[in-house]
């Protein structure tokens, strides 16, 4: 039998990377809301809003605050 070699580009446990908190969404923003352009932007507001709503209606919160600036931000 001849041994296994592993390729140069191989893939195994220690390419695994850990991200921690928001971190992950700051790298890859299009794995969790879709899209990167504005279309992702209006998904991810009107998610914000409609779980807002259902908070809201399940008397966690008696007010919501929306606030968009110049910016995007």
């Amino acid at each position: 039998m001849f041994p296994v070699q592993m390729a140069k580009d191989s893939y195994d446990a220690s390419s695994i990377q850990v991200l921690e908190g928001l971190e992950p969404v700051r790298k890859r923003p299009a794995m969790y809301i879709g899209d990167t352009s504005v279309y992702g932007f209006h998904h991810l507001l009107t998610e914000i809003i409609n779980n807002s709503v259902d908070e809201a209606l399940s008397g966690y919160a008696d007010s919501i605050w929306v606030v968009l600036h110049k910016d995007k931000t």
